[in-house]
């Protein structure tokens, strides 16, 4: 017993905690800010015994430190010994990781837990970084003591990133605790001593919601609390994950609209669950919206960003695919537009998820440095990039161009937009102008998966990014009808005027047969991928013995679609910023049609091809790497 005690001890399996007459945290000791704003007010002064809390608020209204502060009036009451904080991306989990890790430093000034960064691939806790030096060993770069060492278990494999006191990871490891794989019951185990925070909940599709649904009920049934997080969240979504019910049906559309924006919504607790009204946390932003029918012409879409960038403006182009992007990168220096492009490294760079890991680090810090929070270099900027841009990254541009998209992801993009009060935007653009980029032609035109190059509609396969055009001609609609929009006093109209099934399946019908035939398909492929989501699921109310195996362990996954190869390269290899390149996630459909063998992957090699530009060797397959990402070879 007493060995176990100190081996539980040594991982960091132990409380840590204030000393006795600590103050109770505020937010000018954490984040120095005067005075908490209201979404923080309310989530701080939020009962305990309520354990699942659902905070909706705008982008940049504070919700990260809201969740902080809930996490610090559950761990007084002694209710949870941990934190992992869940969201959508990569690129979110290490923007945040930083942000989460100096809090807890102030918040336990004498005892501060090591916040793990939970991402496969990485090794890092707090601010040092690990590397593996064998199948079972990790050398960290500061040479900690061998109880420091014994302290960073948890972050050294993913399969213990749930066991971590603090850890800010993605969405997926929380998921792996609810799956038929390997190891989940221990990822559950540990998860259910700390506060679960989902962030950006609305980022989720039907099979990764419905997986989130079964881990988070058993979650708050094994004592656990909860709170999720969304700018943009629909009735529909809202009322599943507040219901103890599995098949809650949402409000109607007007009384779904009538609830107050920003809310608290409380739950579970033995009472039913409770909406409160939380006031906006500054003043309203009316952002001017716009069309134009250029989505599919990038020569002049570079053509409208250049010139704003030409008149002082910081320009965000936002494609919703990577080779949108690219195609217009291209344009803008085709053009004479490098002077006014991203810089990295001394040459132009645009931002997506395309690029090798250890370069995504310099990239989101250049993006960061000319249109982040702090101050910026003078002069216009146009940053190009995808989805990478729409969350994650605190920045703040003056003008955005943004591709047609569903609503609660152009009004992601648009929490980007004039984030932050400035005195000093340019001639022109002293208000927020949100320009979207529509086809030329009806959006019926699509149906056919014609404008799959741009991120919408269902290829043949049943595969797209936004597939349901039925609720991006909601969209445009709505582009059309409010010139305007107030942020965030529209926020819950347009949200399920551009969501809600009743009002998508009345216009789907008012549209035509076609436009019928392709909602119910979106419709039924939703409901399929719950399905699946639920034959995945780990059900802990069956019988735990020798017969129960998990023949789909390999089959298994917390996001549907096809897996890209993840490529670690024996060696780094100078990238095309300069800086030694290692590492690339890649999707599947560069390999297509023949996927690389493992044996491909593992034998992956990387030769310099001039001007910074790789060429990587996978298999029978040849990409390049330079400034614009991966692409395939065309020649």
């Amino acid at each position: 017993r007493r060995v176990a005690t100190e081996v539980v001890r040594s991982r960091g399996f132990s409380r840590f905690g204030w000393r006795k007459g600590t103050a109770a945290p505020d937010v000018r000791s954490l984040f120095d800010h005067v005075e908490p704003r209201p979404p923080q007010r309310a989530v701080a002064s939020a009962p305990i015994d309520r354990p699942l809390l659902i905070l909706e608020s705008e982008t940049g209204s504070g919700k990260t430190e809201a969740a902080v502060l809930r996490f610090a009036a559950l761990w007084r009451a002694g209710l949870v010994d941990g934190l992992y904080f869940a969201v959508p991306t990569r690129a979110a989990a290490r923007q945040l990781h930083g942000r989460v890790s100096r809090a807890l430093d102030r918040l336990f000034p004498a005892a501060a837990p090591r916040t793990a960064l939970a991402v496969p691939g990485y090794i890092k806790v707090g601010d040092a970084e690990g590397r593996r030096a064998g199948r079972f060993e990790v050398f960290w770069e500061d040479e900690p003591d061998e109880s420091e060492r014994l302290a960073r278990w948890s972050a050294e494999s993913a399969r213990k990133f749930l066991s971590a006191p603090a850890a800010v990871g993605t969405v997926d490891q929380v998921l792996l605790a609810g799956l038929r794989v390997k190891w989940a019951h221990f990822r559950a185990a540990s998860l259910a001593r700390s506060l679960l925070i989902v962030d950006e909940l609305h980022a989720s599709d039907a099979y990764m919601n419905e997986v989130l649904l079964g881990v988070l009920r058993s979650h708050l049934a094994l004592g656990g609390h909860a709170l999720l997080m969304s700018a943009t969240l629909g009735a529909a979504a809202r009322s599943k994950f507040v219901s103890e019910s599995a098949r809650a049906a949402p409000p109607s559309p007007q009384d779904a609209e009538d609830v107050h924006y920003p809310a608290l919504t409380l739950a579970f607790g033995g009472r039913a669950p409770e909406s409160r009204a939380i006031t906006a946390s500054g003043p309203a932003k009316p952002v001017g919206m716009s069309t134009d029918p250029i989505l599919r012409d990038p020569e002049s879409i570079a053509r409208r960003a250049c010139g704003a960038a030409r008149d002082g403006a910081r320009v965000l182009v936002i494609r919703n695919t990577v080779t949108s992007a690219q195609a217009v990168f291209d344009a803008l220096l085709a053009q004479g537009g490098g002077d006014v492009a991203l810089t990295v490294a001394q040459g132009p760079a645009l931002h997506h998820g395309r690029f090798a890991a250890e370069d995504r680090s310099l990239l989101d810090e250049a993006v960061e440095r000319v249109i982040g929070k702090g101050g910026r270099p003078p002069g216009g900027v146009v940053v190009v990039g995808t989805q990478t841009l729409e969350q994650s990254l605190d920045i703040d541009a003056d003008f955005l161009v943004s591709d047609l998209c569903p609503v609660d992801v152009l009004l992601q993009r648009i929490g980007r937009l004039h984030r932050h009060p400035r005195p000093d935007r340019p001639r022109g653009f002293e208000g927020p102008q949100c320009l979207v980029l529509v086809p030329e032609v009806e959006l019926a035109t699509g149906l056919d998966g014609s404008f799959l190059r741009h991120g919408l509609g269902v290829s043949s396969d049943g595969h797209g990014i936004y597939e349901n055009l039925v609720g991006i001609e909601a969209t445009r609609r709505l582009i059309d009808r409010h010139s305007t929009w107030g942020i965030p006093s529209m926020n819950r109209m347009l949200v399920e005027r551009a969501t809600h099934p009743e009002t998508l399946g009345e216009l789907a019908r008012r549209l035509g047969d076609r436009w019928l035939s392709h909602y119910q398909t979106v419709v039924g492929a939703r409901a399929a991928r719950a399905g699946l989501a639920r034959k995945h699921a780990l059900t802990r109310e069956e019988r735990f013995d020798e017969d129960l195996v998990f023949p789909l362990d390999e089959r298994v996954r917390t996001r549907l679609g096809d897996d890209g190869p993840r490529i670690e390269l024996p060696d780094p290899v100078a990238g095309p910023f300069g800086a030694g390149v290692q590492t690339f996630n890649l999707p599947a459909h560069l390999f297509r049609p023949a996927p690389p063998s493992p044996e491909d992957i593992k034998a992956a090699r990387a030769e310099p091809a001039g001007a910074g530009a790789l060429i990587l060797t996978v298999g029978g397959h040849r990409l390049t790497y330079d400034r614009t990402g991966v692409r395939r070879l065309t020649s």
